[in-house]
């Protein structure tokens, strides 16, 4: 999916560059932060955009979870041990606590969703080249 008709798919926007967990993507990653967490509300809410080809390490989220809703692109999911999942607006993933995973744009697409996130995050390994270019 080309940027332009990607944008306009991208309800929330792109965002700012996403320096701040840069070290966990491969490639550049954007977040627009939608509801910070704080002592009323525990879970934090962003939207995540990843230009074509981007993906995060492997990760486990500890006292909590994630939830991705896809909003636009197309993009990936996979558990560790298990298939990797195409992913397309309106798709929709649980990720339940203590599981190791990863989720990113698939090579030739920009990719966006929503992730609300309870509890703190684990970063692992990154997703080797070769394990991504198998997909």
């Amino acid at each position: 999916m080309m940027m332009n008709e990607f944008e306009k798919e991208n309800i929330f926007g792109l965002g700012q560059k996403n320096k701040a967990y840069a070290k966990y993507f491969n490639k550049d990653s954007f977040l627009q932060q939608l509801i910070a967490g704080n002592d009323n509300v525990d879970v934090n809410v962003a939207n995540v955009t990843f230009e074509p080809g981007c993906r995060n390490d492997w990760h486990i989220h500890h006292d909590g979870y994630q939830l991705l809703l896809v909003t636009a692109g197309q993009g990936w999911y996979q558990e560790f041990g298990k298939p990797a999942r195409r992913l397309k607006a309106g798709d929709t993933v649980k990720i339940n606590e203590s599981v190791k995973h990863w989720h990113g744009a698939t090579k030739d697409s920009w990719f966006a969703h929503v992730a609300i996130t309870k509890g703190t995050s684990e970063w692992l390994d990154a997703v080797s080249d070769e394990e991504y270019a198998k997909l």
